[in-house]
């Protein structure tokens, strides 16, 4: 029994790298799609409060951090387009929290604006943020390594799937 314990140098090569499997539990895509349901989850009864979706949220942070960010601009930091961007906006304009206006250097490009009351969000927002952080139950190292493991994912996800052919 002892002899088939080990496998021969030449069976069968041995790597790092994980094996392919039909296994739903194996598959690291829905491992990061149960993440992002449960932590999008966690924020809705927060960002009710507030009157805004996950995706206005993410908007007005862009925002927060600077104001008067054109649409373009937007759509590339959230990986959006403007077919899906622009009716979030429509709804942030009509809740009061932006205005929209073409920009005068370029009419064919439109700023986003926070209102008064857009800005007065940040404050409350940024307790969600300690309370997700909270939830998460992570220190420094391991929240920054999570952060740079996920944007790893994203970076060779979208470079492989720029150059795959079609």
């Amino acid at each position: 029994m002892a002899a088939y314990s080990r496998m021969a140098p030449y069976s069968c090569p041995m790597t790092d790298t994980p094996s392919p499997s039909v296994a739903l539990d194996d598959q690291l895509c829905f491992a990061l799609y149960a993440a992002s349901r449960a932590v999008t989850a966690r924020y809705r009864p927060m960002l009710d409060e507030l009157g805004v979706t996950y995706p206005q949220y993410l908007v007005l942070m862009l925002l927060w951090e600077e104001d008067g960010q054109s649409v373009g601009q937007l759509g590339t930091r959230l990986a959006l387009d403007s077919g899906t961007l622009s009716p979030l906006l429509k709804r942030l304009t009509a809740a009061g929290l932006v205005t929209r206006h073409r920009r005068a250097d370029d009419e064919r490009s439109v700023s986003v604006r926070l209102t008064d009351a857009g800005r007065a969000l940040q404050g409350p927002a940024c307790s969600i943020s300690a309370e997700m952080i909270d939830a998460l139950a992570l220190n420094q190292s391991q929240f920054d390594e999570l952060k740079a493991q996920l944007r790893l994912i994203t970076e060779r996800v979208a470079e492989t799937r720029a150059i795959a052919p079609v």
